[in-house]
């Protein structure tokens, strides 16, 4: 890609620590040598947070009407939110939301008119972004109406693993009724076709667990796996699908069986995402694949019993903005080669399984990363 990515970020809920960390990853001057961040928010609101973090490197912003206007050497801010809405750190309330609501709109209308490459969004509160009229589970949900996709695949990355999942945000009890062979098909899909596009994988190998305790013990503890996941298992492989399971979790993720696989399919949430957060929280980060855009986010929630006491750990969303600049770099590469059929030979013999770590080498030389791995 010629010209620098614009990295748009959405503020999330006003009274979290969306914009705490957003200010201290932006304060590291290596994202704008990587990019031109865009952030949709308040100034007022911005500032009134920098005031609360004593140590962060100098910090130029730009205000700005349109992201066509971003200055590529500063943090550019559009006030997309009035700054006559009351502020209340900490406090999940429904004007926090709103601030969420507005910038996450404001954002996506950009994302879809092609002003800006990728986006990147702080969290929000579920509920009381529900209550302003969200009418979606969470951004996942969201982006894939918004989208027009058929469906799309939450999928946790960080630089030693990567999980997807068969059901998103979804009550537990209804998650069995929501297992089929063909939701599990259409998941396993999603996330090959983005190891390859996204992550430069070019023969990924997917493991699939269990529903159920033992990944059912042979039909003793359940029989999904024998009648759901293994017929959606080996029509993906007939597929030319790399996808091996069931396997239970407990025993997969205690014997780092996870280091064998470029991604694991999870059938539902928390199955999926406490061994990620257990595993990688310092450095998740929330993929969306299967969109025709870019969207990441930092693994983590709102978090208002630290909000403004300048506690919040910004790797999460410095990696969350990495990972948006490299899946970008990454399709675009893909795009290219796939226009020059000759030169896919040689990039599938030099592309590497261990995708994450490939994509931090393209954003960081060796003395980032020394200095990274220092922090």
């Amino acid at each position: 890609m010629a010209q620098k990515i614009k990295i748009g970020i959405a503020q999330g809920d006003s009274n979290g620590i969306g914009y705490e960390v957003i200010i201290k990853a932006l304060s590291d001057s290596r994202i704008t040598d990587l990019c031109t961040p865009i952030v949709y928010g308040c100034s007022r609101t911005f500032n009134l947070y920098k005031k609360g973090i004593r140590e962060i490197e100098q910090i130029n912003t730009n205000i700005i009407n349109s992201a066509q206007d971003a200055h590529s050497k500063r943090i550019n801010i559009i006030n997309c939110v009035p700054d006559s809405i009351a502020v209340e750190i900490g406090q999940p309330t429904k004007e926090g939301a709103k601030c969420a609501l507005i910038s996450l709109e404001a954002a996506v209308k950009d994302l879809k008119e092609g002003k800006i490459d990728a986006l990147v969004t702080a969290p929000l509160n579920k509920h009381t972004i529900k209550e302003v009229g969200f009418g979606f589970a969470g951004h996942t949900e969201y982006l894939t109406n918004e989208f027009n996709a058929n469906d799309s695949l939450m999928l946790l990355c960080s630089e030693r693993l990567k999980v997807g999942v068969v059901t998103n945000h979804l009550p537990l009890h209804e998650v069995c009724n929501a297992i089929t062979e063909e939701k599990i098909l259409t998941k396993l899909t999603l996330m090959n076709e983005s190891l390859i596009k996204d992550f430069n994988i070019t023969k990924p190998k997917i493991a699939v667990l269990g529903l159920n305790p033992h990944a059912g013990d042979s039909g003793v503890l359940g029989e999904e796996e024998l009648t759901i996941i293994t017929p959606a298992i080996n029509k993906a492989t007939e597929n030319g699908i790399l996808a091996f399971g069931p396997y239970s979790p407990d025993g997969f993720f205690g014997t780092e069986m996870y280091e064998k696989f470029d991604a694991v399919l999870a059938m539902y949430h928390d199955q999926g995402l406490i061994p990620f957060k257990a595993l990688s929280f310092d450095d998740g980060v929330n993929y969306t694949a299967g969109l025709p855009i870019v969207r990441t986010s930092p693994d983590h929630g709102t978090a208002y019993s630290i909000a403004g006491k300048d506690m919040a750990n910004p790797k999460p969303m410095r990696s969350a903005i990495y990972a948006a600049i490299d899946i970008c770099r990454n399709r675009a590469e893909y795009d290219l080669l796939r226009e020059n059929p000759l030169e896919i030979k040689h990039f599938e013999s030099t592309s590497s399984n261990k995708s994450f770590e490939r994509m931090f080498e393209k954003s960081f030389d060796k003395a980032f990363s020394q200095k990274d791995s220092q922090d």
